[in-house]
């Protein structure tokens, strides 16, 4: 018999270790682990994981800080106006302004006049006296008016001397508005003061018309007569 043809010979493969497979998936594992927990450690320390600040809370905070010291500021800094005499004086001193429509132009006109001594009342007043008398017919009556008036002023000698210069306008004006007058007003408790007002009004609007400034404060009657 022929001798038989030997068998060939297979090459085993080298069998890895499931011990080394093992220990590759576990190194794995606590590689990710300890990249999870400090990836977490961080965004804590850095305040990634802090709630977002209250829109509310941020408000309070910015009007807390504007109402700190720029009140105290306010109340006792040189910002604030001082409180005391000023405001006495504005409320009902000689230094308030007075009313009536000299006052609208005050800003730019005249200065008020001060008196020198301390102890007199802060500003100078003035007087002038129209010579000529005003008569006037009084409405639907036969009776007459005539009166004489002077004015008063706290400003400089310039609101007599546009007065001086605008008489004829001015006598015109007051007179017109006298003869609106009739025997009913007559009778009325506040008729003279009613129409010192209406007077002081009627030659206010017409020096502000032509000098851009008023300045008659008051109208005194120095003689009235009715017959």
């Amino acid at each position: 018999m022929a001798d038989a043809a030997p068998e060939p010979e297979v090459e085993e493969k080298p069998k890895k270790p499931i011990g080394l497979i093992i220990g590759v998936v576990v190194g794995i594992i606590v590689l990710i682990a300890g990249t999870v927990v400090g990836t977490l450690l961080l965004a804590k320390q850095t305040g990634f994981f802090a709630p977002p600040p209250n829109p509310d809370a941020m408000l309070e905070g910015e009007a807390g800080a504007e109402g700190g010291h720029g009140e105290k500021k306010a109340e006792g800094g040189h910002d604030a106006p001082a409180e005391g005499h000023g405001e006495k004086k504005a409320e009902g001193g000689h230094g308030a302004p007075a009313e009536g429509h000299g006052d609208k132009k005050a800003e730019g006109g005249p200065p008020k006049l001060n008196k020198k001594s301390p102890d007199s009342p802060r500003f100078e007043y003035t007087y002038f006296q129209l010579e000529r008398e005003f008569l006037v017919n009084l409405t639907g009556s036969k009776k007459v008016m005539s009166v004489q008036i002077a004015l008063m002023t706290r400003y400089d000698e310039r609101v007599i001397e546009n007065v001086k210069k605008h008489e004829f306008a001015l006598r015109s004006a007051i007179m017109d508005s006298m003869r609106m007058t009739t025997e009913a007003d007559l009778a009325k408790p506040d008729f003279r003061r009613d129409l010192a007002k209406k007077i002081a009004d009627v030659m206010n609007t017409l020096l502000e018309k032509y000098e851009d400034f008023g300045g008659i404060e008051e109208i005194n009657f120095t003689s009235f007569i009715v017959q």
